[in-house]
């Protein structure tokens, strides 16, 4: 009888410890689901479109690898889940969780944005980055686009882009009066001051715009992206360097409550992610353009041009009558007198370290 009791006891005793092992693994189960994020990530950039698209796609499949699952984030097309440039708008409000895109687009909305995007006669790259990360910028870039409910990160970084595809052969500034063109950021102000009408259009309007007339010339990116989009079909005479843009950052937009509810770990993967991302994309993008300016200029019939120094003189000097009435918006004149003498500091390395 006491043996009878007693196994009966331990077979209680193994049903409540199954019972407990089950429920706490059905709690640890449930924590992690919870924990998972699953994103819906608007873009302004076609997906197959080297780089500015293909680092938004690179996205969604390094931080599913990095976080081992944990952390999706899909992308969408331009226009799948709002117009390509109404994203900054989209996220803020929290109607999409994420985009990809570029700082320099929100112009109209926060000028000083345009600063951590790309600047006129402004650095290469290494410098860029330096003073990004160890110069202020990223704090004044945080808390600009926090205003916003915005929190972003760098997330790509593009090497110097072409200045424009004309028509007709550019030999002094007055050619350029009265052209109509699509232009980017603060270049399109510069250009403005050359008597250039400008307009800023999604990468996939530009080609119908310029085959059409509506516009009469186009900047958009480096020799690999624009070859891609065929505006040598149209415009034949193809100019360097860009000066409006020798380095070009990329972002990803997040609602602020979404960042703030990940954890750290989260947070940190998504970083780390989008560092990679940044590494990537430079690399990829010094890497292809000789063979793109070969095919252009072998095979496309299209004639590189070198900007004169005359031209380039005129245009550095419109540029600091922007910067003037620019520096009427707060933010932007604490951004570019953070950039400015970084920049000024960062000469005398420069000077000394680099060949000429």
């Amino acid at each position: 009888m006491l043996n009878r009791i007693a196994r009966t006891r331990t077979a209680l005793k193994g049903v409540a410890v199954g019972l407990v092992g089950a429920l706490a693994l059905g709690l640890a189960t449930d924590a992690e689901a919870a924990d998972r994020v699953r994103w819906k990530m608007a873009s302004t950039y076609g997906g197959k479109l080297t780089q500015l698209g293909t680092l938004g796609k690179r996205i969604e499949d390094r931080i599913e690898a990095v976080s081992d699952g944990n952390i999706q984030i899909k992308f969408f097309e331009p226009g799948a889940l709002v117009p390509a440039l109404e994203v900054f708008d989209a996220v803020s409000s929290g109607s999409i969780d994420a985009g990809w895109s570029t700082p320099g687009y929100w112009a109209g909305k926060v000028p000083a944005l345009q600063l951590f995007a790309a600047v006129p006669f402004g650095p290469s790259a290494g410098e860029y980055m330096a003073w990004y990360y160890f110069g202020g910028g990223q704090q004044m870039f945080e808390e600009i686009y926090h205003q916003h409910n915005i929190h972003s990160v760098q997330c790509g970084l593009l090497a110097p882009e072409a200045s424009g595809w004309f028509r007709k052969e550019i030999n002094s500034v007055e050619d350029l009066k009265g052209l109509k063109m699509r232009f980017f950021g603060l270049g399109a102000k510069v250009m403005e001051k050359m008597g250039v009408s400008t307009q800023l259009l999604a990468g996939g309007d530009i080609f119908p715009a310029l085959e059409l007339g509506t516009i009469d010339a186009t900047e958009f990116s480096m020799p690999a992206i624009d070859l891609n989009l065929g505006f040598y079909q149209v415009a034949k005479h193809y100019y360097f360097p860009g000066w409006h843009q020798q380095s070009t950052f990329f972002d990803l937009m997040m609602n602020k409550d979404n960042w703030d509810a990940l954890s750290e770990t989260q947070q940190a993967q998504i970083e780390t992610m989008c560092g990679d991302n940044v590494r990537y994309g430079l690399a990829e993008g010094e890497a292809i353009q000789f063979s793109a300016l070969k095919v252009l200029q072998e095979e496309k019939g299209v004639t590189i041009h070198r900007w004169p120094p005359e031209i380039l003189e005129q245009l550095h000097a419109a540029w600091e009558e922007v910067v003037a009435e620019q520096s009427q918006d707060p933010d932007f004149k604490r951004v570019w007198e953070s950039l400015s003498a970084f920049r000024a500091d960062y000469k005398i390395w420069g000077d000394l370290g680099y060949l000429d």
